[in-house]
């Protein structure tokens, strides 16, 4: 992250996939009563969520209506579709980014592997749930028992690859 703004303030922006994926596994609450800073979604992704069945539904809409969860608007509208055509992604992801250089946040969460790329191409720091994850163990918020039972609900909701749950078990066991 570039230091050249006079206050650097702490945001994160999030797309559906990773605001409904921390839902699931309960630890949606917990993060944001964690992170010091504004926790921000564009209007599409508030429209996902909204639209979406089940209790984390009505988890995410409470600290929406709540303001915790603060809706922005995202104002270059050309930027949205050119990163949908450039990286393949649906327009509550290409809002998302687009948001988070607008708004200069600090991260963008998203699980989404065309986003993820996206992140790494124009260079902004993303954080996916299973990072979440691991960072609510290495800061003793969550144990590492209670840990693995919310990875394999991950595992079962998620699309991620053997090798990166295998990953994140090393990692909330300890073993690196």
């Amino acid at each position: 992250m570039s230091c050249n703004r006079h206050t650097i303030s702490n945001m994160i922006v999030f797309d559906s996939s990773t605001l409904i994926l921390l839902a699931k596994i309960d630890i949606l609450e917990l993060f944001i009563s964690n992170f010091y800073g504004r926790v921000l979604i564009p209007e599409k992704v508030r429209l996902e969520v909204s639209a979406g069945g089940g209790e984390e539904r009505l988890i995410m809409v409470k600290l929406i209506e709540d303001n915790i969860i603060k809706v922005a608007k995202v104002k270059n509208s050309r930027q949205i579709k050119k990163l949908m055509e450039d990286f393949n992604i649906d327009a509550g992801e290409a809002e998302a980014l687009t948001l988070a250089i607008q708004e200069k946040a600090n991260m963008v969460a998203t699980d989404d592997r065309n986003a993820i790329r996206a992140c790494k191409l124009l260079n902004i720091d993303f954080v996916t749930a299973i990072a979440v994850l691991i960072r609510a163990v290495e800061k003793a918020l969550i144990s590492k028992d209670e840990a693995i039972i919310k990875l394999q609900k991950l595992q079962s909701v998620g699309r991620y690859s053997k090798e990166i749950i295998n990953n994140a078990v090393k990692q909330i066991k300890g073993g690196g």
